[in-house]
């Protein structure tokens, strides 16, 4: 038999060839385990940490199997996956069983069907874009883009707007230093899309509707909204700038901008109108975006009573109310009128929006309690009709348990049916607690 003698360094070369070979292992078995084949996986307890780990960019559908949204969301995340799979960096999708993998759901506060987040590099954020599968993919191609992109020629500035597309808002700094605002990039990240731009021509300078450097233009495509800032370029000057524009001078109140407006500390001016689609809407609307841009401490925004009935009756809004009617709103509890100016006419529209902002100022107000009969209708709409089935049904368990402790508990003192429906009130209300409802697309 032959005893061969390591020294030092050769001990040294063979443990590396050793941890080598068992890092490719792992690599390959991890490759094969989890790859990048553009199907959507499915997580629970056993692989969830490993997935997360395994890839920089994770998208997660946290599901429950009896919700409605979740059953409507599942065929656009299959048909996103194999696209987001093919990018350079690629997205994974995901989805959990939250319902049932309840440990999970505990570690990342899931309380409403489907919540989503998607995990880079291992942490978490959450997802309030869009669900449709062509929106999704834009929407999550933002995420894994850079902070601030450079454009180097007009050519890459218009590619640059084109693959934004028209969801998020646009910045780009003309002649601006990329330093100034990669802080701000970062911090609305989530919610816009910045560039800067060192080589332009006057073409872009008509293109964007600015006349001098250095300028940071913001742009709204959806809306055909722009707006151009000249400085001073300190940080606080630039975050209001950005702040202001991140939504349209004139927002339309649905469930998916409620989402964006809660960030915003602003107070609200809301006109309720009849018909968001009719030609007299339109007008007013416009007459709305220049109001809200002479009035940047205010957001202005406009709901149809056809679009979204039930919200609009939290303001006070019945059949008899005359429309359009404007009032103010702390985005919260409570909403002001102002006093003779409760609606629009017809006639010089312009005028009365003038006044009514001029009543308000000057404090000529009304403040009122959002109510109405059909405030639950209202909540109902942003949690999602499940949760009323789901409360429904547990109401009618809890009526049936005490029919039965009634029953049995016949010539029995009351106090330990009392303790009986305590105990089940507050298992129902775990199991509601848990189940908040489906969260609304």
């Amino acid at each position: 038999m032959m005893v061969v003698k390591y020294d030092s360094k050769s001990k040294m070369r063979h443990l590396l060839v050793v941890v080598s070979i068992l890092c490719l292992q792992t690599t390959v078995f991890s490759e094969r385990q989890f790859s990048i084949d553009g199907k959507v996986l499915e997580l629970d307890d056993s692989n969830f940490d490993s997935v997360i780990s395994s890839f920089d960019f994770v998208f997660v559908d946290f599901y429950a199997p009896w919700c409605g949204h979740c059953k409507r969301l599942s065929p656009e995340l299959d048909a996103a996956a194999p696209i987001l799979a093919g990018l350079k960096q690629p997205v994974v999708i995901a989805k959990v069983n939250a319902d049932k993998f309840t440990r999970l759901a505990s570690t990342y506060d899931i309380d409403g069907f489907p919540t989503l987040k998607i995990f880079m590099h291992g942490i978490p954020v959450d997802y309030y874009g869009p669900r449709k599968a062509d929106l999704l993919v834009r929407y999550l191609k933002k995420f894994i883009a850079a902070d601030v992109a450079i454009l180097g020629s007009d050519s890459a500035i218009i590619d640059f707007v084109e693959e934004a597309g028209t969801y998020f808002p646009i910045y780009i700094g003309f002649g601006l230093n990329e330093t100034l605002i990669s802080k701000l990039a970062i911090k609305y990240k989530k919610r816009a899309w910045f560039s800067v731009a060192n080589d332009f021509s006057e073409d872009v300078m008509v293109r964007y509707d600015f006349d001098k450097v250095p300028a940071l233009v913001s742009l709204r495509p959806s809306y055909n909204e722009r707006s151009v800032f000249y400085g001073p370029f300190e940080e606080e000057f630039l975050e209001e700038f950005i702040k202001q524009n991140l939504l349209p001078l004139a927002v339309p109140i649905n469930h998916e901008t409620l989402k964006m407006l809660k960030d915003d500390e602003r107070k609200i001016v809301l006109t309720i109108i009849e018909d968001e689609v009719e030609e007299k809407s339109h007008k007013l609307i416009k007459l709305l975006k220049a109001a809200a841009s002479a009035n940047r401490g205010l957001v202005f925004g406009y709901v149809g009573v056809k679009q979204w009935e039930d919200f609009t009756y939290t303001f006070g809004v019945s059949k008899k109310t005359k429309l359009p009617k404007m009032i103010v709103w702390d985005g919260n509890e409570e909403y002001i009128l102002v006093i003779g100016s409760e609606s629009i006419d017809e006639e010089d529209q312009g005028s009365q929006i003038s006044r009514f902002l001029e009543g308000y100022r000057e404090g000529r107000t009304e403040v009122k309690s959002v109510s109405g009969p059909s405030l639950m209708g209202y909540i109902n709409s942003l949690i999602g009709i499940g949760t009323v089935y789901i409360i429904v049904f547990l109401v009618a368990i809890l009526m049936l348990i005490r029919s039965i402790k009634d029953g049995d508990d016949e010539g029995v003192r009351v106090g330990s049916g009392e303790k009986v429906d305590d105990h089940a009130e507050s298992s129902a209300a775990e199991r509601n607690e848990y189940r908040s409802g489906d969260k609304e697309d």
